[in-house]
């Protein structure tokens, strides 16, 4: 009886400990797996195009509901498949030589993720675009398999009103707002 309750006082510390490190985990993304795709409606046709993801990892506990971490996108990385178009955007909207980062801090999250399978959840943080911080609450769909993870959201950046340049010229009105998918792919891993 004692050997049983020797093993059960050093087995239950360690299996709260495993439990506990199981609800704080890292997700630490793989940038050539991830991507930012955007929408760019005009009166004359549609723009679709892509930008970098260069790093990035985010904590998260499932106990406090809390999120940290920082997302990298390169700014003069966007590409549309049009030089001109892009060079225009790379320099004149996104003043890419001056603001080189377009970055997303995650602050906390409402919701639950699953240890595996699917999630949706609301995440509120930080996003910051030609060096301007805004706040931002996205909804997010995220899928666990293993160590492998999946974040996948849709929002809108209204970038007019956030400061930078209206495309726009002449003839050629562009909507004051791009539809953003970004894809996040990495490996999880018990937070430090």
């Amino acid at each position: 009886m004692k050997t049983i309750a020797r093993s059960l006082l050093v087995t239950l510390p360690l299996l709260c400990a495993t439990v506990a490190l199981a609800q704080h985990q890292a997700l630490t993304l793989n940038p050539d797996s991830s991507d930012v795709k955007f929408t760019l409606a005009s009166n004359h046709d549609t723009t679709n195009g892509t930008f970098h993801v260069e790093k990035g990892t985010i904590d998260f506990d499932r106990n406090s509901l809390k999120m940290s971490g920082l997302v990298v996108v390169a700014a003069g990385s966007g590409n549309t498949g049009s030089s001109g178009r892009d060079k225009k955007m790379t320099t004149e909207v996104l003043e890419a030589a001056k603001f080189a980062e377009v970055t997303f801090v995650p602050q906390s999250y409402q919701g639950s993720i699953a240890p595996a399978g699917d999630s949706t959840i609301q995440v509120t943080g930080i996003f910051t675009l030609h060096g301007t911080a805004h706040d931002l609450t996205v909804p997010m769909q995220i899928h666990i398999e293993g160590a492998r993870c999946t974040a996948k959201t849709h929002f809108e950046v209204p970038f007019v009103e956030w400061g930078l340049k209206d495309p726009s010229w002449f003839v050629l009105k562009v909507a004051k707002q791009a539809d953003v998918d970004l894809s996040l792919v990495g490996s999880l891993s018990p937070a430090s």
